[in-house]
């Protein structure tokens, strides 16, 4: 993988960028070796706009190139570290439906929810960043996991927009409401701070 990667610094550019973005439209693709998939992941975060990670409703990764002149997707120090701590530590990457992930979970646990935000009904917000859009229902279904956690004294913390729909379906916790700045934006007017709650049960 980290051939792969420095292969992708050297040969960057912005016609090769959009050809590895395409490399996930070939029919074979999903026949690629993981460290292919990886390293390709990694230079796409690197070299894309603003590090954003969206695909398109065919499962198609659309993020446009941030037009850069060079890309570092390799960084030694920190890939070192990375990999010590995952071989020596005590942990399980999951995928998967959040439900699911965390049905394990016990009393004094903790949990942290980052979902997709709510929208703001009066901006026209991006939220979308897979072919599965996590709309009003999916919220809904999340608020119940985060009371059914809470009722087994599961510690529990959720971030989201700051919208009457979010403060309504946890009513009754702690909510907190916090400015955040937005970065990731086409239009330069869309930038800037936005309210954001985080919400405990503790």
């Amino acid at each position: 993988m980290i051939e792969e990667l420095i292969r992708h610094e050297k040969n960057h550019t912005e016609e090769y960028y959009y050809e590895v973005r395409e490399m996930d439209r070939k029919e074979d693709y999903d026949k690629y070796p993981d460290y292919i998939k990886s390293a390709r992941l990694i230079y796409l975060n690197k070299a894309c706009f603003n590090g954003l990670y969206r695909v398109n409703s065919k499962g198609f990764f659309n993020v446009p190139s941030g037009k850069k002149e060079k890309v570092k997707a390799y960084d030694e120090d920190l890939f070192t570290s990375l990999h010590e701590y995952l071989s020596n530590s005590n942990i399980e990457i999951l995928q998967g439906d959040f439900e699911k992930a965390v049905s394990s979970a016990v009393k004094d646990d903790f949990v942290y929810f980052d979902p997709p935000y709510d929208t703001f009904e009066e901006q026209n917000n991006f939220t979308t960043y897979t072919k599965d859009a996590f709309g009003k229902e999916e919220q809904l279904r999340l608020s119940n996991v985060f009371k059914e956690l809470s009722n087994k004294g599961v510690k529990v913390m959720l971030s989201n927009h700051n919208t009457a729909y979010i403060r309504e379906l946890y009513k009754g916790f702690n909510i907190n409401i916090v400015k955040a700045r937005r970065m990731i934006n086409s239009k330069a007017s869309g930038r800037g701070h936005v309210e954001e709650v985080i919400i405990t049960n503790y």
